[in-house]
């Protein structure tokens, strides 16, 4: 009996004396603060809602995500190799690119320039089937009844179907190009079509800079290259003050960066989320370099329940965020305006003669 204690002693004495060397790797400010600073890739494979087939799987067989990892890189070698063409012309009149926008799309981004991540990301070392995690179903709650109309209306240009015609005009009501106003924000170059706050996986320009001050946290995003401030131990600014990316404000629990966001436009960049956007975030730094990031959402005029996510964000020391230009909102948008106004005419000429 005497001798299981001092094992059971001992072990707890190695398991502490373990964990006092991790914390001791970990970079430090000059207040003992982990120190976040750095260059992070947050792309990966792993989609962010669970689907539905995996039911309450919440990871992967290590074989069976080795061999998916396997396949995309095969499918991304020949995408690259294969179907990307630096000196290609522009697709047929009225035809598709490599990616389809619709009967008489001319199509868009090819497979070369889309870089969602290598491999799907892994957690403790395991290999989640999602990034959400809570519902334990790994999907988003339910939705309010308002989500879906606010939906249509915010990404209308996006969501249109393009059939080559002014098909909006068969409709009453506002149509998706009528101005500058009516494009997705994103589409205007104002903010990520990606989620930003917090921060989800995109199909490209994943990369992340942080910068940390004893009194600030700045993360600079590629994605729109906005720079999202953080300040530490403070107080939220009025409510009247609101901001594409909200107001956040973080404090140390341990080593751990938890930060707490609110005070967001009604449009940001989470789809689907308006002004009663809430967001919980907690970052904590690897012995590896990556950073744990864990968050959670609530907007109950959104869904009718919080959802949580998690993943690991890469570290790439030796790497640089560049600047996102952003040609949709510098050039592209008199282009789709003008476009339109084409279309119409020719749908009120058809209509003229069919009288």
């Amino acid at each position: 009996m005497q001798t299981s204690r001092y094992m059971h002693l001992s072990l707890l004495l190695l398991v502490s004396l373990l964990n006092m060397q991790a914390a001791a790797d970990i970079q430090r400010t000059a207040s003992g603060k982990p120190d976040l600073s750095g260059t992070y890739d947050t792309g990966i494979l792993t989609p962010t809602a669970r689907p539905e087939w995996l039911g309450e799987t919440e990871y992967l067989y290590p074989w069976v995500a080795d061999f998916l990892n396997w396949a995309f890189s095969v499918a991304s070698r020949w995408a690259v190799e294969g179907d990307s063409d630096p000196n290609r012309e522009a697709p047929p009149a009225g035809g598709d690119g490599n990616n389809t926008a619709g009967a008489g799309g001319v199509g868009g981004y090819n497979l070369f320039w889309v870089d969602p991540g290598s491999a799907l990301g892994k957690v403790d070392g395991k290999v989640p089937t999602s990034i959400i995690y809570d519902p334990p179903d790994g999907r988003y709650p339910p939705e309010q009844p308002q989500l879906g109309e606010r939906m249509q209306t915010r990404y209308q240009s996006f969501l249109h179907e393009n059939t080559g015609t002014a098909s909006w005009l068969d409709h009453d009501g506002p149509g998706p190009f009528d101005g500058p106003e009516s494009l997705a924000p994103s589409e205007r170059c104002l903010i990520s079509f990606a989620a930003t706050v917090p921060t989800i996986p995109s199909l490209y320009n994943n990369y992340k800079r942080i910068i940390q001050t004893e009194s600030h946290v700045m993360i600079l995003q590629e994605m729109v290259h906005d720079a999202r401030i953080i300040r530490i131990e403070s107080e939220h600014s009025p409510d009247t003050n609101r901001k594409w990316l909200g107001d956040s404000i973080g404090h140390w629990e341990g080593d751990v960066l938890v930060v707490e966001t609110k005070h967001f436009n009604s449009v940001n960049g989470l789809p689907g989320a308006d002004e009663n956007l809430h967001v919980i975030e907690r970052f904590s730094r690897r012995q590896d370099g990556s950073l744990y990031y864990d968050f959670t959402v609530s907007d109950e005029t959104a869904w009718t329940a919080s959802w949580s996510g998690r993943y690991l964000w890469q570290s790439k020391p030796d790497s640089k965020l560049y600047e996102y230009a952003c040609h949709e909102g510098n050039y592209a948008m008199g282009n789709i305006l003008r476009g339109a106004r084409l279309l119409e005419k020719e749908w009120l000429d058809q209509e003229a003669i069919g009288t």
